[in-house]
């Protein structure tokens, strides 16, 4: 075969290569500018900052018991208690 065909098939492959790395480099910028900002932490009330220490508190007696069967269950309710599920779920990592 004549060289000048090699040569167009090296042309080709470092073309594709300079393709493939400047996707990879767009990519790469595409994905660190569109990452979320960190949502800020909306205050808690005091009520639901009691309830969270509460259930921190069990937690840790279950671990000290070596009752580690995965499952706690927790029930509070109160007349007139204020609904603490959204900030029990955001201190527990509820968006897993």
């Amino acid at each position: 075969m004549p060289k000048p065909i090699r040569s167009r098939r090296r042309t080709w492959l470092a073309g594709w290569v300079l393709l493939c790395g400047v996707g990879i480099a767009a990519t790469a910028w595409l994905n660190a500018a569109s990452a979320p900002d960190p949502r800020p932490e909306a205050p808690v009330s005091p009520e639901c900052a009691e309830y969270i220490a509460d259930i921190e508190t069990q937690l840790a007696k279950a671990k000290q018991q070596d009752k580690d069967d995965g499952v706690l269950a927790f029930s509070r309710s109160k007349v007139g208690a204020e609904d603490c599920s959204d900030e029990i779920r955001d201190h527990f990592g509820g968006d897993r």
